[in-house]
């Protein structure tokens, strides 16, 4: 199956399915010498893991990660690094009653019909559960990034459903299971027992941004950053849209307004969310994600059989109400994914060009 790697200086080729003995990833390009450990991965590996909390899926994983290749004596190597994480709580016969029936929402129909057979035990690759290989890489991107450049990655819950989550600080971020930056999540808590008790599901919002990125990232035209980390953030199951910077908002604002200012001290706004022409300003990347409703359900819904006749299609098993929950470290991942080729395609290609973040350049955060 092709379509499983992303990048090519830092290439992550993702392999494994949700019911299959193991998940995991190798990656083909990090640079040698830096210290590496399972620790410095498995962090961001419990961000996302399942079973935290009673409002997402309660198959317990541990996602605990195995370093097999690419260091040595606790080094990277330059060569690839292959991470392993076991699967070891499938409930394959809660897919029993799909076997011969298409689940609206999911990729159930097309993967049929693209490969003339598919895996039904929790989606196979179409899972959520092969985020985990994907936060993963994200890690190790992130420790790189953060020790040559200092840049940081973080992400909040903006939205669930109808319900908007007020940004009152980073610091509540990881204080709750929602991601959400706010104190008091108890209505988020009631949203979504509701949705549970009815039989239903939600999507969400997610912003992500990253702090510290070297001014010049990002090609002309076809390699843009933005376009790159728009590429990869579709990737991410159950994506529908993306944003950068003001996004959609730019239609109603105008050019007095959007154009992002520059004075002695920097830029005086970021709309265009930390890119211009392509390029990384400096500024913080802002990106935002519209994540759809979980498509598995316990409410009966109208569907078709392989042989094409009517049929309804009750989703068994343990699924996230809402797939937007546990979201946010993958897209902080997708986007250090992103940075990390960038850095690594400015740093072959301009060499001789001082990759760094100059103080003028930095926004004024609100």
């Amino acid at each position: 199956m092709s379509g499983s790697t992303l990048g090519n200086l830092f290439a992550v080729t993702n392999f494994g399915e949700s019911h299959g003995p193991a998940i995991g990833c190798v990656i083909d390009g990090c640079p040698p010498g830096m210290d590496l450990c399972e620790a410095d991965i498995q962090a961001d590996l419990d961000r996302r893991r399942p079973g935290t909390s009673r409002h997402v899926t309660q198959r317990n994983e541990p996602d605990a990660v195995d370093i097999l290749s690419g260091v040595y004596q606790g080094k990277t190597t330059g060569t690839p690094i292959c991470l392993l994480i076991r699967n070891t709580n499938q409930r394959s016969t809660d897919y029993n009653n799909i076997l011969e029936t298409f689940r609206p929402g999911h990729a159930d129909y097309s993967y049929l019909h693209k490969y003339g057979l598919r895996d039904p035990r929790g989606g196979g690759r179409a899972s959520a559960r092969m985020t985990a290989p994907t936060v993963a890489a994200g890690a190790v991107a992130r420790k790189w990034l953060f020790e040559k450049y200092g840049t940081t990655f973080r992400g909040c819950m903006t939205q669930i459903g109808e319900v908007a989550i007020p940004f009152e600080s980073w610091e509540h971020v990881l204080g709750n299971p929602f991601f959400a930056p706010c104190a008091d999540v108890s209505s988020l808590e009631s949203y979504m027992d509701a949705l549970r008790k009815a039989g239903d599901s939600c999507g969400a919002r997610i912003r992500v941004t990253a702090s510290g990125v070297p001014v010049g990232l990002g090609e002309p035209l076809y390699d843009k950053l933005d376009a790159d980390i728009a590429f990869a953030m579709m990737g991410l199951n159950a994506v529908k849209g993306v944003e950068i910077g003001a996004g959609f908002a730019s239609v109603t604002q105008r050019g007095t307004t959007h154009g992002d200012s520059l004075s002695p001290d920097g830029f005086l706004s970021n709309n265009d969310g930390g890119v211009l022409g392509g390029i990384s300003t400096g500024q913080d990347l802002e990106v935002s994600i519209a994540i759809k409703p979980t498509s598995s359900i316990i409410t009966p819904r109208q569907s078709i059989d392989i042989s094409g006749q009517p049929a309804e299609v009750v989703t068994k098993g343990r699924h996230d109400p809402c797939v937007g929950i546990r979201a946010t470290p993958i897209a902080e991942a997708l986007l250090a994914l992103v940075v990390m080729e960038h850095a690594l395609r400015q740093r072959a290609q301009n060499a001789d060009v001082a990759v760094s973040t100059p103080d003028i350049m930095r926004v004024r955060q609100a």
